[in-house]
């Protein structure tokens, strides 16, 4: 346990000093709730919700910026990789099994985190906890989705030896992912032929599931949304483990 928490102390450190990268995971989020939030909300009427799109929205943003935040922390990796960090690691008398777990970790507590100040931001204008409850139930879907997708953005990156690379295979993934996940418009107002793709889509599971701790309301039941975003996180360890043993230096 001593190098699983030494790592995700690093992860932490890193992000704590990098003023300039909380300020940046949370732009886009943001951009999104002001803009798209208030320029909508007149317009679209969202049932169960008061016709409030801006309290739809918000866990959709909490949801983007955990993504985000979450799959690239992979990132990590590569220039762990670059700069012989990960090789003094991975040489240690230490499994890379905890060096992985240690990573996913730290990635996914630092993606919460960009989650919880969308939260905190959004109380600003005008969002409101159902119930302390409810906040607990969102917390637990935030942390199932920056663990599934921190642990699946080190298996693509335990593959990768470029940087660049890196960023341009993730933004070809995460969008459509984001895209699909009803974070932005229910899913019951979809074309017929995009419901399938939207439930195949693991973070709609998780959007839903925040959605509901948030707000009362969702579209997919809670308990069905917790198994498979729970299921979908224990996959990705398993797999992002699998693939980060057989890195090589």
């Amino acid at each position: 346990m001593d190098i699983i928490y030494t790592i995700w102390l690093r992860n932490m450190l890193r992000y704590v000093r990098s003023k300039s990268r909380i300020v940046g995971s949370i732009s886009m989020p943001l951009f999104f709730l002001l803009f798209l939030g208030f320029g909508l909300n007149s317009v679209v009427r969202m049932p169960g919700m008061e016709g409030n799109y801006i309290l739809f929205l918000v866990p959709g943003m909490v949801a983007m910026s955990v993504l985000f935040t979450s799959v690239f922390s992979g990132i990590q990796i590569i220039w762990d990789k670059q700069f012989g960090f990960l090789k003094e690691t991975l040489v240690a008398p230490v499994t890379r099994l905890e060096i992985m777990l240690g990573q996913t970790a730290g990635g996914a507590t630092t993606a919460v985190l960009q989650g919880f100040l969308i939260l905190v931001l959004s109380l600003l204008i005008g969002m409101e906890f159902t119930s302390i409850a409810g906040f607990f139930i969102a917390l637990v879907f935030m942390v199932l989705v920056g663990i599934s997708f921190t642990a699946f953005g080190i298996a693509i990156a335990s593959r990768m030896e470029d940087m660049t690379g890196f960023q341009l295979i993730m933004n070809f993934v995460v969008f459509p992912i984001f895209g699909l996940s009803g974070a932005l418009f229910p899913i019951s107002s979809l074309p017929e032929w995009l419901v399938p793709l939207t439930l195949l889509d693991p973070l709609t599971y998780g959007v839903e599931g925040i959605r509901y701790g948030l707000t009362g309301a969702s579209q997919i039941d809670p308990v069905a949304c917790f198994a498979v975003i729970g299921g979908f996180s224990i996959a990705m360890t398993v797999i992002g483990a699998f693939l980060f043993r057989k890195i090589t230096i």
